[in-house]
């Protein structure tokens, strides 16, 4: 696909609806710490907002900010809950949870409803939620439940909303295209080129060519000192906890691989499964002629694709997975058929469903002597992992109690081992090849949200295989507070900086000189030799759109500048790093041009056609959210901004 078009793709409504999402953002910290979690929330508290029926409390708009602040800190370790806000975050989620929820009302006042039964299926595909056999567990989904601080009303509430949106916008951007002559037009863009020139002004060429003396070193250190700002570092002291700290775990007994085996007797039994490819329409007259189109020569996919619509393909899917996903109507069909066969339009839980039969799958049973063996390594890791689990709990038990982790350690026989003083992501200063392990990886966050050293606690931390469970009990040891480094430490750096940077402002005038020339007609390369220094060569540009798609987002500045240019002329721009600076000269612009029947336009057709789909999801979405109406309580809103903004999540310094 064009990546030229994608960007106009990206639609508001999907990332706002994706933010709000509390409980599946919840679940997804499944193995982190708890008490992080929780730190300085609002539970309850007034309302924030009403739409409609439906009330949103300061709790459930604090909850979902920290939830996502959480989130993105997995992929952002330095980022701190003052900087998150001023993104706009409260804002941006503060008007997804007023869209969700007038989408909500707007669906029940016109007679959609979201059943239990398709609830429970959602809640049943989460893996936070399933048993060591890859089933929902009941007891599984109570703990991390109460673990979370959540309760059986929230997290169903939060999926029903979730599934009402999708049914209300499934066939909002059905059918969207553009009409043919924009499309040709901007498929033509692609094929523009443009050619130019590029002189480099490295700062080394202008650098002064004598070191700096101590008196310029100190003023120059003085005056940057955020520059040379160590942020805070702390030592953190940690003993792990896994297989090799349990005593004893006894074997499981005939009796207990004979009860699993009956409890999973369907799993043991013969069982025939269905793969396939399936369109889901919003009407049964778009079925109609959706399948009548398949009928017709086209496949699937194809057809899929020519609306828009992106086919699903579910692999080994038995007849109650079907039923339960779909309806009992379309497992019907689907294992009444034969393979490579198309179903005729059968009405689904979200809409009405087009299938194709891809492959069949008959898997024989197992008898007991025959699933012995599985049972049994099941079985002895769950014991295991019980034992294991009772063990951290009795830890735990301790720490509460105020056992330090020293006493803790030498009652359980555990060995502490203590990190470098290292930063909050994790790096060592002065060590730039030290690598934490990933057990002390997953402390972090926590450990630097400690008020003080000695503060023991207890985590689930990431275990060499799956399903095999491991803790870590831990401390801080020593806190070294953010400070700039000693000059003497970083004497050279700093002398280096002073040269490198007194390079960079001199290249920056040179450039200034450049473009001067250039106004005046000085051809490119006789104003790089009227500096009076040795130059790199100029390098020749020539590149189109289309070439620039190419690069999927990775286009080099210099290339993004003369594309940003609207007329033939010159412009400069700084090198990352203070390596210079860089003359970007555009000297022609060819329009481009492309035939009707040009593959790329149908390309873009359907790009442009899915923009026009986002759009209309979002005109939908503001028409819904307008009809419902929403009342916001700015007080509260403020309530909740002030208790964002002075709180201490973990790492934040």
């Amino acid at each position: 696909m064009l990546d030229f078009f994608r960007a106009i793709t990206r639609s508001r409504l999907g990332a706002v609806l994706g933010l709000v999402f509390l409980v599946l953002i919840v679940l997804a910290f499944a193995g982190a710490d708890v008490g992080g979690m929780r730190t300085g929330s609002l539970i309850g508290g007034e309302n924030v907002a009403s739409v409609g029926g439906s009330r949103i409390t300061t709790g459930e708009l604090d909850k979902t900010i920290r939830n996502a602040f959480e989130s993105q800190r997995q992929r952002a370790p330095t980022l701190t809950m003052k900087d998150f806000l001023a993104q706009g975050v409260l804002e941006e989620v503060m008007t997804g949870l007023i869209d969700r929820a007038a989408t909500w009302e707007w669906g029940k006042k016109y007679g959609m409803g979201i059943s239990d039964r398709l609830v429970d299926s959602e809640i049943a595909k989460l893996p936070a939620f399933q048993g060591p056999d890859g089933k929902f567990s009941q007891d599984a989904y109570n703990q991390l439940l109460a673990q979370r601080g959540l309760t059986d009303k929230l997290v169903r509430d939060d999926i029903a909303k979730g599934q009402m949106s999708r049914l209300v916008f499934a066939g909002a951007a059905e059918g969207a295209l553009m009409p043919a002559g924009v499309t040709q037009t901007y498929a033509a863009l692609l094929k523009e080129k443009r050619t130019g020139n590029l002189l480099f002004l490295p700062s080394a060429a202008f650098a002064p060519k004598t070191a700096p003396n101590d008196g310029q070193i100190g003023d120059f250190y003085k005056a940057n000192l955020a520059r040379y700002s160590r942020a805070e570092r702390r030592t953190i002291r940690y003993a792990v906890i896994d297989e090799a700290s349990l005593k004893s775990v006894p074997a499981p007994s005939e009796a207990d691989v004979r009860k699993r085996y009956q409890a999973n007797a369907a799993q043991y039994a013969p069982a025939e499964m269905r793969s396939i490819t399936q369109v889901i329409l919003p009407t049964e007259m778009a079925a109609k002629a959706f399948a009548a189109e398949v009928a017709g020569g086209k496949s699937i996919e194809a057809a899929a694709t020519a609306k828009g619509l992106a086919p699903a393909k579910i692999a080994d899917a038995t007849h109650d997975k079907l039923a339960t996903d779909g309806s009992k109507a379309v497992a019907d069909a689907v294992f009444a058929g034969a393979q490579g066969k198309t179903l005729s339009p059968v009405k689904g839980a979200l809409g009405w469903v087009v299938a194709r039969i891809d492959g069949i799958t008959k898997k024989p049973g197992k008898t007991l002597d025959e699933a012995r063996g599985e049972i049994v390594a099941a079985l002895a890791g769950e014991k295991h992992k019980a034992a294991l689990t009772e063990l951290a709990t009795q830890i735990g038990e301790k720490i509460e109690g105020g056992t330090s982790l020293g006493d803790v350690a030498k009652a359980y026989g555990l060995t502490v081992q203590t990190t470098d003083a290292v930063q909050s992501d994790g790096t060592v200063p002065g060590k730039p090849e030290a690598k934490l392990p990933a057990e002390v990886q997953a402390l972090l966050q926590t450990a630097f949200g400690m008020e003080h050293e000695g503060m023991a606690q207890i985590a689930a931390v990431p275990a060499a295989a799956a399903g095999i469970a491991r803790f870590a009990v831990y401390d801080v040891g020593a806190i070294t507070p953010a400070a700039p480094a000693p000059l003497a430490e970083i004497k050279a750096q700093v002398a280096a900086d002073w040269t490198r940077q007194h390079g960079a402002d001199a290249a920056a005038a040179a450039a200034d000189k450049v473009l001067a020339a250039l106004a005046k007609k000085t051809p490119l390369d006789a104003a790089g030799k009227a500096l009076g220094v040795a130059l790199p060569p100029i390098d020749h540009l020539g590149i189109t759109r289309e070439q620039l798609a190419q690069m999927q987002g990775r286009v080099p500045a210099p290339l993004a500048l003369m594309f940003s240019m609207s007329r033939p002329g010159a412009k400069k721009l700084a090198a990352p790093n203070q390596a210079g600076w860089l003359i970007v000269s555009l000297d022609s612009v060819e329009p481009g041009t492309i035939a009707a029947n040009d593959p790329m336009v149908q390309q873009a057709q359907s790009e442009l056609g899915k923009a026009a789909g986002h759009e209309y999801e979002e005109q939908l979405r503001s028409a819904i959210t307008r009809e419902i109406g929403s009342k916001r309580n700015e007080k509260a809103i403020g309530t909740v901004r002030s208790n964002l903004a002075g709180s201490q999540p973990s790492g934040e310094q």
